[in-house]
């Protein structure tokens, strides 16, 4: 794979894992640590501990993508993230992608000054979008995702989990769309070297389904391809260890280092300065020889 560069910033993969941290500008987000109903100070001031830490991406997003979560209008979702975008260009070099599905949205945000594009959809929910990322010349994150409201079940304390969701063969299967979404991607212009996959860990997967998700991400890479792995906070953390969310901050830890161990490029979690941690260590275990 070829090492990306975007400004001043390069990834080269496989040499370390790159760390997103999460904004959640919603006020519904499953991992309850939304900001929506808070003011931009504590916004930023989230972004400041991240950066400090050492992040690589600030992901911000407008929208929850939770099982069962209310779906917001383009212009609700450009009110939330398009403000506290133009602060964190205004503050900080470290890169910016946003979270969304709607080409509207990402827009917008793209010339408020964000530069990366991150599709739950994978270019599924809204097909303009591919031609926004592809103009714009910036990577965009082709996430797998199986999600269906038939399909989820929520529970006290644990949240949302989906059940019943059946597969012909789970990696085969998810790296089949994965391939679909990046043929999308290329009838739109985007080049290989824009492409970033994310296996959609707990979108449309059931607890055990993730676990062998996350398990074999190994064969995710072998599409070629840097992968992004998100498992933070995440209900098959949630159920294995019958934990809430703010509890599974040791269930995430695992799921990271795991996921560095089976290739995961860039990883995206709530809790930045732990994590980093991880995969630091894990970093030093497993990728010494290739620096």
């Amino acid at each position: 794979m070829d090492n990306l560069k975007i400004n001043d910033f390069t990834f080269e993969w496989g040499t370390r894992t790159y760390v997103m941290g999460i904004l959640n500008l919603t006020p519904d987000s499953f991992s309850g640590d939304g900001l929506a109903d808070l003011d931009q100070e504590t916004a930023l001031r989230q972004a400041r501990d991240f950066v400090r830490s050492g992040v690589d991406i600030l992901d911000v997003g407008g929208e929850s993508t939770r099982p069962g979560a209310a779906l917001v209008s383009a212009q609700e979702e450009m009110d939330r993230v398009l403000p506290i975008i133009s602060l964190l260009v205004g503050e900080f070099d470290t890169l910016i992608s946003i979270d969304t599905y709607k080409a509207e949205v990402a827009e917008a945000a793209l010339k408020e000054g964000a530069d990366i594009v991150n599709d739950v959809w994978s270019l599924r929910a809204d097909p303009g979008l591919g031609q926004i990322a592809a103009a714009a010349g910036v990577p965009i994150i082709l996430m797998h995702n199986r999600s269906n409201p038939s399909n989820a079940a929520v529970k006290e304390q644990l949240g949302g989990r989906y059940i019943g969701v059946e597969y012909n063969n789970l990696v085969e299967d998810v790296k089949s769309e994965l391939l679909e979404s990046i043929s999308l991607a290329h009838k739109a212009g985007i080049p290989d070297q824009n492409i970033i996959l994310d296996p959609g860990i707990g979108f449309g997967k059931t607890v055990l389904q993730n676990l062998e998700l996350l398990d074999r991400l190994g064969e995710i890479r072998e599409l070629g391809y840097p992968v992004l792995l998100g498992p933070s906070r995440k209900s098959f953390i949630g159920y294995t260890l019958d934990l809430p969310p703010e509890d599974r901050i040791e269930g995430t830890a695992a799921a990271v280092a795991v996921g560095v161990v089976r290739g995961a490029d860039i990883i995206r979690v709530h809790d930045v300065p732990e994590m980093i941690r991880v995969t630091r260590m894990t970093d030093a275990l497993v990728r010494r020889k290739k620096k």
